[in-house]
C-alpha cells in the first residue's frame, strides 16, 4: 500500500480548517479516530504521532523522526484539552442556534411551498426595490457630475482671469473633487462621497 499523501498543512493526518486550526486524525481502513483541533499544525502533527505511537504505527508513518520511544511521543504531544463547563454551555447554546435555523428553514420551506402567490409576490417587491434603488443612484450619479462641472467651470473661469458668481466661502467648490465614477455596484448606497479620499 502506497504511503499516505500528505496535506496542504504539510504534515499527515494533519488538515487545515477554515477558521484556522488544524485538525489532526489517524485513518486506519475504515477506523477514523479524531485527535482534536490545535491552534498550530506543529502541534497538531504532535498529538498525530503520539497517537501513532500508542497504535504501534512503524516510525516512517510518523511526521517527526526525532522521536524513538512512546514516551518521548508523548513529552512532545500538546497536553488535552479540556472541556470546561463554559465549553460545554456554548456548545449546548451553540447546538440549540443550530436548531432553531434548521427549524426555521423547513418552516419557511413548508410556507413557501404553500403561499406561492408571496413569495411571487415578495420577488416582485424586490425586484422593484432594485429598480428603484438603482434609478436613484444614478440620478445622484448625474447630480454629482452636474455640480462638479458647475465648480469645475467656474475654478476654470477664475484660473482665466474672470470673476465666479461663487463667494469665496460658497461650500459648491468642494464640488470640484466629488467622486463621478461609474465604477459603482448594486450594493452601493452612494452615501459616501468622499471615499477615495480616505
Amino acid at each position: 500500500m502506497p504511503p499516505r499523501r500528505r496535506s496542504a498543512s504539510g504534515y499527515r493526518g494533519v488538515r487545515q480548517r477554515p477558521h484556522g486550526g488544524f485538525y489532526a486524525e489517524i485513518r486506519s481502513g475504515d477506523l477514523r479516530l479524531s485527535l482534536g483541533t490545535y491552534d498550530t499544525a506543529h502541534e497538531a502533527d504532535r498529538a498525530f504521532d503520539a497517537a501513532a505511537w500508542r497504535l504501534g504505527r512503524p516510525s516512517r508513518q510518523m511526521n517527526f523522526q526525532d522521536v524513538q520511544t512512546l514516551q518521548q511521543a508523548l513529552d512532545l504531544a500538546p497536553p488535552p484539552r479540556l472541556n470546561s463547563a463554559q465549553d460545554r454551555a456554548e456548545h449546548n447554546a451553540l447546538q440549540r442556534r443550530l436548531l432553531i435555523a434548521q427549524e426555521d428553514e423547513r418552516v419557511m420551506a413548508e410556507w413557501r411551498r404553500r403561499h406561492p402567490e408571496d413569495v411571487a409576490y415578495e420577488q416582485q417587491y424586490w425586484a422593484s426595490r432594485r429598480e428603484e434603488d438603482t434609478r436613484r443612484r444614478r440620478e445622484e450619479r448625474l447630480d454629482r457630475r452636474r455640480r462638479k462641472a458647475l465648480a469645475c467651470a467656474q475654478a476654470d473661469l477664475v484660473n482665466a482671469g474672470g470673476r465666479s458668481f461663487f463667494t469665496e466661502e460658497d461650500e459648491r467648490w468642494l464640488d470640484c473633487w466629488l467622486s463621478t465614477s461609474d465604477d459603482t455596484n448594486d450594493d452601493d448606497d452612494g452615501a459616501d462621497d468622499w471615499s477615495d479620499w480616505d
